[in-house]
């Protein structure tokens, strides 16, 4: 018997593209990851583990697309000429998932991968709680070393140093951190992986719980690994979601 799967739609949230994934058997409580893209990034949609994870667990899926928007709190002029990224976020993309299912306060949970990966850890260390779950894959936590390369991080910051300030690993706080969290990089990722290290040193030594796997590899940032982990960071995201509904 082949088992029903859920659909994926494409739609606007305020005037910006997104990716909606709404499961066959959604569950009955009002549970959604925010889902953060990267640049290039592999895809959600072609991923039939990560759909089959999402649909396992019953959860729906919002993804506004970002391209090289990086994720942070300031604006990016190839995004919006307003209002930041993060703020796109919070003010217009969480609102929205509200109304649609009635979503709770701790019923969010975060992922994100490569620049969308730092992008929720952003958002997860900035508001951790409101984000108390997070899962990051590859995230992207060294993105100043990619000032100067003629991106649009060139637009929004001054120089390398000014965009370092904006890094994931300044904003996290030794005493406000996301309870949840767990960090996934392949060693054979040349460009982030480093830095995800580096974020699991700096957690280590604070003194803040997380989970993460840098060893296991599948060829670096692309569609074989995410495929490889993305079920384990749903199952991830699922788990904690309901610790949290059964300890409220």
């Amino acid at each position: 018997m082949t088992k029903t799967t859920g659909t994926w739609r494409k739609l606007e949230i305020e005037g910006k593209p997104a990716d909606v994934y709404e499961p066959a058997e959604p569950a009955d409580s009002g549970r959604v990851i925010l889902f953060l893209e990267g640049d290039q990034e592999p895809s959600l949609k072609s991923s039939a583990p990560f759909s089959a994870a999402c649909e396992r667990h019953g959860l729906r899926v919002v993804s506004p697309h970002g391209r090289q928007s990086w994720w942070t709190n300031v604006v990016c002029p190839t995004f919006d000429e307003s209002i930041s990224p993060l703020c796109y976020v919070r003010e217009q993309v969480m609102p929205f998932i509200r109304r649609q299912w009635n979503s709770a306060p701790g019923e969010i949970g975060l992922m994100g991968i490569g620049l969308g990966g730092q992008g929720v850890l952003q958002l997860a260390y900035r508001f951790p709680r409101d984000f108390p779950v997070v899962a990051a894959i590859a995230p992207a936590v060294d993105f100043h070393n990619w000032h100067g390369r003629g991106l649009s991080l060139d637009g929004m910051f001054a120089n390398r140093e000014a965009a370092r300030q904006q890094t994931v690993v300044l904003h996290l706080h030794p005493l406000n951190w996301p309870r949840h969290q767990l960090l996934l990089s392949d060693p054979a990722d040349e460009d982030w992986h480093e830095g995800a290290e580096r974020l699991a040193m700096k957690l280590s030594a604070s003194g803040v719980p997380f989970e993460a796997d840098l060893m296991t590899s599948h060829g670096g940032r692309c569609q074989e690994y995410f495929d490889a982990v993305s079920g384990l960071a749903v199952d991830f995201v699922a788990d904690r979601l309901e610790q949290i509904a059964c300890r409220d």
